[in-house]
């Protein structure tokens, strides 16, 4: 289930407000938690048994390393002071949430991967009869990414002190299945939302912005993002391109991407709000970065920051001098593209983006980046990030290289080439790809356009939540991009 479909927005979202206001307190996480698991196993039943397994043994290991029964009949259970001993149980407990985690992550993300690079590493090397050449293929379930990343949190913010252990496990699933970011992020901390768990107050206010952040969310992937895709998608699949309607395309993939993900956290933040929860921004505008390290302040923030405070601070951070430094940050970037999926494409692109922030940690201050004005800065940052989406969004190695030789006019312009411009540049795409061009460097943040909501914004933004739903009718078109990750 998306959150772009007519089957969320007039059956579940009604159903699920309804419940969960007409619950009594107490009984509001248990609602929540049904919901949520109701929302996350529409496609696959059998993907709620591993949400519910990873949360299970995430609770009881964060009991351990409170150092507390489950049936103590305690109404709260504190966390250990940050640098006090730990004991061997506790570290156990910790290391007993890693590694579940990141063994349910590895094995349904990256079997199938380890497996074809296997048979194709030992087929090379002339041993045939070692291939595995298995039939079945592993199912990915949806949002698994997120949600383990979301759990261990847990665990190692109650180890380091920065949070209370919850005593009552349906609080605990709760938060690691609340459905608005579920499945395609933010990743949401325990330690950013420990105290809402407990303690949390609904408002007219926080409905109104709520609202408005689901509606202004579902402009930008109908309106702005869906239509950037089908360009995107016209310009992959197409075997011949010119170097104009390639960097078009890829341009065009990098708005498709922005949108479509940004659209998605302005939901769950607005659908968190409708629920009582604030969740923390995820996207400040990462197109108007003036280098590749401020993207990444930018860009996906629940993700960045978890890979540098649960990944790279562990992994020795700045430390220990500039090379150390960059070579912690391609590990972790390698890491993050690898995270995003089973692929080379992404290791490569994890790579680029971890070359990138090494080049520009060993300049420092001497950056060439400072000797130019800001929008030469803005221009090149974005340069460099779309050269990069080439590997985020070809199907494979072939196709990455192809449309990279297409984007600097090698192997040629074939008499086919021409053939896509029908499409690429039909009025309503050409003049959606400068809607996306004016809203990504001049338009305001939802974030802060929506602090507060006269009549003339509240007018605006049921307009285009109306175009939007109306536009879905049409539209066969509707991916989540990160509804797959």
């Amino acid at each position: 289930m998306v959150f772009s479909s007519y089957l969320f927005l007039f059956g579940f979202l009604p159903l699920a407000l309804a419940l969960y206001y007409l619950a009594p307190r107490r009984a509001k996480h248990f609602i929540l938690t049904l919901l949520s698991y109701g929302f996350y196993g529409w496609a696959n039943p059998a993907f709620v048994v591993l949400l519910v397994f990873s949360t299970v043994v995430d609770y009881f290991c964060g009991l351990v390393i409170a150092q507390h029964s489950p049936f103590a009949g305690r109404a709260e259970i504190c966390s250990l002071p940050e640098n006090n001993h730990r004991s061997g149980s506790q570290k156990v407990a910790l290391c007993i949430s890693i590694i579940t985690n990141v063994s349910l992550l590895g094995f349904f993300k990256y079997f199938n991967f380890a497996v074809e690079n296997y048979d194709a590493i030992v087929g090379l090397l002339g041993f045939e009869g070692l291939q595995l050449d298995l039939a079945f293929r592993i199912t990915l379930p949806l949002g698994i990414s997120f949600y383990t990343f979301q759990s261990m949190s847990y665990s190692i913010d109650v180890y380091r002190g920065h949070a209370r252990a919850l005593p009552n496990i349906i609080d605990f699933a709760c938060y690691v299945s609340m459905f608005p970011q579920l499945v395609a992020g933010p990743i949401i901390r325990f330690a950013e939302v420990s105290e809402q768990l407990r303690t949390r107050k609904h408002t007219l206010v926080k409905c109104a912005r709520g609202v408005a952040f689901i509606g202004l969310g579902m402009a930008k992937k109908i309106l702005i993002a869906n239509p950037c895709g089908k360009v995107a998608d016209v310009a992959f699949e197409t075997a011949e391109l010119g170097v104009v309607e390639a960097w078009y395309g890829i341009t065009a993939y990098g708005f498709q991407i922005y949108f479509d993900f940004s659209a998605y956290s302005d939901i769950a933040i607005g659908l968190g709000l409708l629920l009582g929860f604030v969740f923390p921004k995820n996207f400040d505008s990462p197109y108007h970065a003036r280098s590749i390290t401020e993207f990444w302040h930018r860009w996906h923030i629940s993700l960045s920051s978890w890979l540098r405070d649960y990944l790279y601070i562990p992994l020795g951070g700045n430390r220990r001098g500039s090379l150390r430094t960059s070579v912690n940050l391609g590990i972790v970037m390698l890491l993050g593209g690898l995270w995003h999926g089973a692929s080379w494409n992404f290791v490569i692109w994890g790579g680029l983006h971890g070359l990138f922030l090494g080049i520009e940690r060993l300049q420092g201050k001497k950056s060439f980046y400072r000797r130019l004005p800001k929008a030469m800065q803005i221009m090149f940052t974005f340069l460099l990030v779309t050269i990069a989406w080439v590997f985020f969004r070809a199907v494979d190695l072939p196709q990455a290289f192809r449309y990279l030789g297409s984007m600097f006019g090698v192997g040629g312009r074939g008499a086919m080439a021409a053939l896509p411009s029908g499409i690429l540049y039909q009025p309503y795409y050409v003049c959606t790809f400068l809607l996306a061009v004016v809203v990504t460097w001049w338009a305001p943040q939802t974030w802060d356009w929506t602090r507060n909501l006269p009549w003339w914004k509240i007018g605006l933004i049921f307009a285009v939540l109306l175009a939007s739903v109306g536009i879905l009718v049409t539209q066969a078109y509707n991916p989540f991009i990160y509804f797959i990750f």
